[in-house]
């Protein structure tokens, strides 16, 4: 259900609302009965929890509260369209690295996958890949089973994440250096890296030795 909705009104005609089309999905995590006490006794209200994602690494997750379950509904995908985020991936529709998050009481564990794997995950963590478009990766609830807090937790997991191009510019080597250890060149990083002293034994070592080193530096 499109939360996006234009009223149209007019003299001697009822009011209209029309789909305004964003390319977001919209998936319903949970929707629960709250209740506040109050003066004159108990109100009911719907809580629901919802995920919009276009399925090209943008995702959002939001919640919202009202006296009906659609319009509920559509006060979460609002608030869930305020809370965009972009999630790393790589031409495999993966993550690019390992990440861990908490939120909570909730701990989530996101593992990049091989291409055909699939997104082997479950409750909110699975549903939150799947609208993020992501196909291959391997997620894990390890703390508390809230569905939004796990929600939440796998959006921070996946805003720890970086791609390669980011981390090589960061560290001004060329990203072949930074992922491929046959591509390094010890040489030119030894000496900017390590001691003086130690420069000249390392020197000496065959590069396929020194070579990861430097690439996880």
């Amino acid at each position: 259900m499109d939360s996006k909705v234009k009223k149209t009104t007019g003299f001697g005609s009822k009011n209209k609302k029309e789909k305004v089309r964003d390319g977001f999905e919209e998936r319903v995590v949970q929707v629960r009965r709250v209740t506040k006490v109050v003066k004159g006794g108990k109100q009911l209200h719907f809580r629901a929890i919802v995920v919009v994602g276009d399925k090209q690494g943008n995702v959002g997750v939001g919640v919202g509260k009202a006296k009906e379950v659609i319009a509920a509904v559509q006060k979460s995908a609002v608030n869930a369209r305020r809370n965009i985020v972009t999630v790393p991936m790589t031409k495999y529709k993966t993550f690019p690295h390992r990440s861990d998050a908490d939120y909570g009481a909730a701990r989530v564990m996101l593992r990049p996958a091989s291409p055909g794997t699939g997104v082997i995950a479950g409750g909110a963590v699975r549903i939150v890949l799947e609208m993020a478009g992501v196909e291959n990766a391997l997620g894990k609830q390890l703390g508390g089973n809230n569905a939004l807090n796990n929600a939440r937790a796998t959006v921070v997991a996946v805003q720890r994440m970086r791609q390669f191009s980011e981390v090589a510019e960061e560290r001004g080597i060329p990203m072949e250096e930074l992922w491929n250890p046959r591509f390094c060149t010890p040489n030119l990083s030894i000496a900017r890296i390590f001691p003086p002293d130690t420069s000249p034994f390392l020197l000496q070592l065959p590069a396929y030795k020194i070579s990861p080193l430097l690439c996880t530096l």
